[in-house]
């Protein structure tokens, strides 16, 4: 009984912190719901600010709730917390000089591990085709195997 009132006094106590944030209308508590969840904590890397509990993500997500109160819109508060934090902390990072490379580096990989194959495939079959077409190697082997079966009693 008493792991149940706890469990419903931690319940409680999480739904008043979430209650204390007061907004004006429906929009501004929408954005900041929408702009904590698109936010990644810089700490954890793998959390949005809203699910966070690491100090950052709650200084993140204070600032982000100053700024929608301030009548900033989603863009300005985006803005503010990339030239803050870097283009790390938002979950859709912008295509440029510095990120595609996060977008090239996969495909580049790919097509040279494609061309490796390539390349080693033909090579073999060449070695393949050379060896058949010369036909000294196996004459080489049918002596060594014979010499072989007469050395045993």
């Amino acid at each position: 009984m008493k792991a149940i009132t706890t469990a419903l006094m931690l319940f409680c106590a999480a739904l008043s912190a979430e209650e204390m944030l007061q907004f004006r209308s429906d929009a501004e508590r929408q954005l900041f719901h929408q702009l904590t969840a698109e936010l990644r904590c810089p700490q954890c890397q793998n959390q949005n600010i809203a699910d966070s509990n690491a100090i950052v993500a709650v200084d993140m997500r204070q600032k982000t709730y100053e700024l929608v109160r301030q009548g900033q819109d989603r863009q300005q508060v985006l803005d503010y917390m990339i030239n803050r934090y870097g283009d790390f902390v938002h979950y859709q990072p912008p295509l440029n000089r510095y990120t595609v490379w996060l977008w090239l580096t996969p495909v580049l990989l790919l097509l040279l591990l494609l061309g490796i194959g390539v390349y080693r495939r033909a090579s073999q079959q060449a070695n393949a085709n050379t060896a058949a077409d010369d036909g000294t190697d196996s004459a080489e082997l049918d002596k060594l195997i014979a010499r072989y079966r007469s050395k045993k009693p």
